[in-house]
């Protein structure tokens, strides 16, 4: 695949959608700070949300344990505090508002780093957090969990000293099954799979009827579909807003 074809398909809404949503909603997230917040983004790795956070007093966090191919933009951002996430080297209240976003399935304590991020807001200070619900093995080997569900957010949040606490799942099952569906196609690929050459020309024929329908219709179709799933238990991740209370 093409490196033009790639960026179309990490951009489309259609093919990318987990990605794509995520950072449409932490936009929406950063317009509602007022001007001159002071903001953290922890383990902000390329540093890609720095732009959305422009009318606020913006700063990076990571332990900067990880390779430039397993970043978003190959290369770590500017980083004021590299540090472990559950050990930040900041006074209590320092920070307006907090960015966590797809890191808690990447640290061994997610329960103690949801206390320090409590601990580093301000009473009112806004925690701002995104982490799957399922995904493959990635940024290896730093990967420890699988997921997190309502219930966990609700309950160790609540434990951590946050109120007001929104979450809201990013689109339903169909939309995660045409993901999948991508995926399989993409994964399959006969000229890249190491496949004997005989296993190859059998496969390919078959890749080939598939591509279409796996790669383009079926997405179509989930994307289309997934307003009538009711239950969304295959969610690909979730959009979580919470309160410091004021006290913890």
């Amino acid at each position: 695949m093409g490196n033009g074809l790639r960026g179309y398909l990490a951009q489309s809404e259609l093919f990318s959608f987990n990605l794509v949503r995520r950072d449409r909603w932490i936009g929406q997230q950063a317009v509602q700070l007022p001007s001159g917040t002071k903001v953290l983004d922890v383990g902000a790795g390329s540093c890609p949300y720095r732009d959305l956070f422009s009318h606020c007093e913006y700063r990076t966090q990571d332990l900067a344990p990880l390779r430039g191919d397993q970043l978003r933009h190959g290369a770590y951002g500017q980083l004021d505090y590299v540090s472990d996430l559950a050990a930040i080297p900041v006074p209590d209240g320092s920070f307006g508002a907090v960015l966590c976003t797809e890191v808690l399935e990447h640290h061994p304590e997610p329960i103690t780093v949801v206390r320090e991020l409590a601990r580093i807001l301000k009473p009112g200070g806004k925690l701002i957090l995104t982490a799957p619900l399922g995904s493959g093995i990635h940024q290896e080997p730093y990967h420890y969990y699988g997921g997190y569900t309502p219930w966990w957010y609700e309950r160790f949040l609540g434990e951590a000293g946050f109120k007001e606490i929104s979450i809201e799942p990013n689109e339903g099952s169909l939309r995660f099954f045409g993901q999948e569906a991508l995926r399989f196609v993409l994964t399959t690929n006969p000229f890249k799979m190491d496949l004997p050459f005989a296993m190859r020309l059998l496969w390919l024929p078959v890749w080939m009827v598939l591509l279409p329908l796996l790669g383009l219709v079926v997405p179509i179709l989930c994307k289309f579909l997934d307003r009538f799933d009711r239950e969304r238990r295959f969610t690909v991740g979730y959009h979580v807003t919470a309160r410091r209370a004021a006290s913890t």
